[in-house]
């Protein structure tokens, strides 16, 4: 049911319309699933990574919930959801499933369930720094001052203590950088620092480092010229959304910027799959929404498709949504008047189909069933069909943490990004500064007293000699004692005795007596 040039991803069966297939030249003009929650989304996003890796194109794609590691395994050919998928496939006329896994690759940025991911604190930018902190415009500024310092000064920033050591740097320099750069203020380095703190302290010292992902590890083939599967384990990274959201939109311009331009292909070279994706816009500021419709414009023509996951299509801005060409919308509950016009504006964006209402429709398709628009081969929108999504052939749900922990241990890149690097960078050279600088110090102080003390005796080798004095002789004494002196020896003489003592007492008590 699947030629070499094309995905099945459904079909019709009573009440729904043709089979529906993805052209594979057609897979880089991106796409989106949408749907509201447990209406099937990441069945479909399994069956889609499924179909590219069977056609050689690596995926890759985050796994929100922590159930998608099945995809490593084939599916379970027993029990009732095999029962429900033959059904299913006899419906749509597939015929075999053919139950196989995938040759897949898993990721953490925490190390912890899939090989390290790191980037640097360079590579990663002032701008998606700022958006992962939350600064102000004042802060922002900061940040960027910081980074231009650092590639005037030959100062690499590679990990969190780099930039925290450059942020030191900063304010204690800052009556000087405020001339050229305009004003560095205490407050705003202080605020950065704490913002930072808490960031490391949600494990983004992990992240923020080396060695860096080589992206084209993403991009490889298995043995038998499959696509590898990449699943970044992000059950624990959405609890800092921020975080996750940044790293993804790091990830796709990371690819934007190294890969070659090379037009439209005849098929994917990496698919992409953004979770959640409404994490990505909200509350972003403008600047990075444009940065992100602008990747996203131009990086098909270097054959990356990118599909935008969500439960609402309102959730992504509309100067993005307008590139989406490939459409796979789930049902949407409409609860609430905001809820209804969400459903009309969705349903307004496909090309009609006279058979059906599409507004009723995507409110009333069931789980596993998705209202469909791909692309033609001349690149215009499809009509919109009801579609059945086929049963993927890789096991639905999570595996068992020893069967993770093997195919980790059998991966190609074992061992190639488990050990962190701290190369000599921002943090190591500004302390042999500050170390060199007080030696110099050191020297100098020692090198003052030095001189002092050779000028101190320079002058008292050359200072005048004191004309020398001829000492007077003392007068010559008689032997003979005068009757005073007699006297005076007598008296000390009595001092010393009781009589003496007496005589004192009777002496002072007339004194005191005499008042």
């Amino acid at each position: 049911m699947m030629a070499a040039e094309t995905i099945f991803l459904g079909g019709g069966g009573e009440g729904h319309g043709d089979p529906q297939e993805l052209l594979l030249r057609m897979a880089n003009r991106h796409g989106l699933i949408a749907g509201a929650t447990g209406t099937g989304k990441t069945v479909t996003m399994q069956v889609l990574a499924e179909g590219f890796s069977a056609a050689g194109v690596p995926v890759f794609l985050s796994d929100v919930k922590g159930d998608l590691g099945g995809m490593a395994l084939p599916g379970r050919a027993e029990g009732r959801l095999h029962e429900a998928f033959l059904r299913r496939a006899a419906t749509i006329g597939l015929g075999d499933i053919g139950y196989r896994g995938c040759p897949v690759t898993f990721w953490d940025l925490f190390g912890a369930e899939g090989h390290p991911v790191r980037t640097t604190v360079a590579e990663m930018g002032p701008l998606l720094l700022s958006r992962i902190l939350e600064l102000s415009e004042a802060q922002e500024g900061v940040m960027n001052i910081a980074f231009r310092i650092a590639d005037e000064e030959g100062l690499p920033i590679l990990d969190l203590k780099d930039l925290q050591a450059m942020l030191v740097f900063l304010g204690e320099n800052a009556r000087e950088l405020t001339l050229r750069f305009g004003n560095v203020s205490p407050a705003s380095i202080g605020a950065i620092q704490r913002r930072l703190l808490v960031l490391e302290g949600q494990g983004a010292d992990r992240f923020l480092g080396e060695p860096a992902l080589d992206i084209r590890d993403l991009m490889a083939l298995d043995a038998e010229g499959r696509g590898r599967v990449n699943i970044l384990q992000a059950a624990r990274l959405m609890q800092t959304p921020r975080l996750y959201a940044t790293f993804l939109l790091w990830l796709l311009s990371q690819l934007f910027e190294e890969l070659p331009e090379i037009g439209d292909p005849e098929k994917p070279k990496l698919v992409f799959f953004f979770d959640e994706a409404h994490l990505l816009f909200s509350g972003a500021p403008r600047a990075l929404v444009e940065k992100v419709e602008r990747v996203a414009r131009l990086i098909r023509s270097k054959g990356v498709g990118v599909w935008f996951v969500t439960q609402n299509p309102d959730d992504v801005p509309d100067a993005i949504l307008a590139q989406l060409g490939n459409r796979v919308q789930h049902a949407l509950r409409a609860f609430t008047a905001r809820d209804q016009q969400a459903l009309r504006r969705a349903a307004q964006t496909y090309r009609a189909n006279p058979r059906f209402d599409v507004e009723s429709a995507i409110r009333e398709v069931g789980t596993g069933e998705a209202v469909t628009s791909l692309l033609d081969p001349k690149g215009a929108p499809g009509v919109v069909e009801r579609t059945l999504i086929r049963p993927p052939a890789s096991l639905i749900g999570a595996i068992e943490p020893g069967v993770r922990a093997q195919l980790i241990a059998a991966s190609p890149f074992a061992g190639k990004y488990d050990t962190a690097i701290d190369s000599d960078s921002a943090h190591e050279r500004l302390a042999r500064r500050a170390e060199e600088a007080a030696k110099a110090a050191e020297a100098a102080l020692a090198g003052a007293e030095a001189e002092k003390a050779r000028e101190f005796a320079h002058a008292r080798r050359y200072e005048p000699a004191a004309p020398a004095r001829t000492p007077r002789k003392a007068p010559a004494r008689s032997s003979r004692e005068t009757p005073a002196e007699a006297f005076a020896k007598s008296f000390a003489r009595q001092l010393g005795s009781r009589s003496g003592q007496a005589l004192v007492r009777g002496v002072l008590g007339g004194l005191f007596r005499g008042r």
